[in-house]
């Protein structure tokens, strides 16, 4: 018998009414091994142009797995957060990052994450010292290349709220997923300094010339955005849901320990699954070996 509660909970699932909905909905449902976290960007009413900027450069680098919303929004995330929960889910984002600009805090920008639906942790930021993309007159780099993220200095291993600062980083521009990685194509470097309270987000491009041996000379050149953060305030889950939003699926964890499960050798498996094994042993002397006699051999 079900229970008003749970009549209601059955009235709000959402059913899809045609096959294209039905495909969103299965896109939806958790997977075995999850798509790249889309992005999703907007900003207040009251933002600047360097936040605004912000938000392009941002989405210049997290392309194509980024969505800007150009509408204009009146509420601010550590205020209501199921404004953002909404957005997020309807647009099928994990992460979103917001721009807002006021007397009491200026250049404010506020990244963060869900989970389940709900804001897994957020954090908010001051600016300062930002050239945009368009600022450095130099080659740049072709959309969706996978970066390489460094990360510089004590406090993203010493302190908590940087150790977390640093996940939501490698969440948010980790790039598409990968099986295969070509030298050649790392060509996108964006480097994470923290100094003094201060967060330093640098981002270049590499290029490997010859040096008269076998390995590359590297150099790098600066190709923005360059901007320096300033923690203001977070909002951390605690950490038994972190540890949540990090479990795998066992069926994941299962294939992960065999590819990392060393190569046995002398073993191998036929076609209907049994197991084969050679061992090595010493040469026999075939003449010495105590062979059991019949009674028709015996001498009379």
């Amino acid at each position: 018998m079900k229970t008003i509660s749970d009549q209601g909970l059955i009235n709000r699932i959402k059913k899809p009414k045609t096959r294209r909905g039905k495909r969103i909905l299965e896109k939806r449902e958790p997977q075995l091994v999850e798509e790249v976290k889309k992005a999703i960007l907007f900003r207040s009413t009251t933002a600047n142009q360097n936040g605004i900027q912000l938000l392009k450069d941002f989405m210049a680098l997290k392309k194509p797995n980024a969505i800007y919303l150009n509408r204009k929004e009146q509420w601010q995330p550590f205020e209501d957060a199921t404004k953002i929960e909404f957005i997020s889910q309807k647009n099928d984002c994990a992460l979103f990052a917001y721009i807002s600009h006021s007397k009491k805090r200026p250049n404010n920008l506020i990244m963060g994450r869900t989970f389940d639906g709900h804001v897994l942790d957020m954090f908010e930021f001051g600016f300062d010292n930002y050239h945009s993309l368009s600022e450095f007159q130099n080659s740049k780099i072709s959309s969706g290349t996978k970066p390489i993220l460094l990360f510089s200095g004590q406090l993203f291993d010493s302190s908590p709220e940087y150790h977390r600062i640093k996940s939501l980083f490698l969440d948010f521009f980790v790039g598409p997923n990968v099986d295969h990685i070509n030298l050649n194509g790392l060509e996108h470097v964006i480097h994470f300094v923290a100094v003094d309270g201060t967060i330093h987000m640098r981002s270049y491009r590499s290029f490997l010339k010859k040096s008269g041996v076998k390995l590359p000379r590297v150099e790098i050149d600066e190709i923005g955005p360059r901007v320096d953060f300033v923690v203001r305030r977070n909002k951390m889950a605690s950490m038994d849901l972190f540890k949540k939003s990090l479990k795998q699926p066992d069926q994941v964890m299962k294939q992960v320990g065999e590819m990392k499960k060393p190569e046995q050798k002398n073993i191998s498996k036929d076609v209907f699954g049994t197991k084969l094994g050679r061992i090595h042993m010493e040469r026999q002397d075939y003449g010495k070996l105590k062979l059991r006699k019949g009674g028709a051999f015996k001498a009379t």
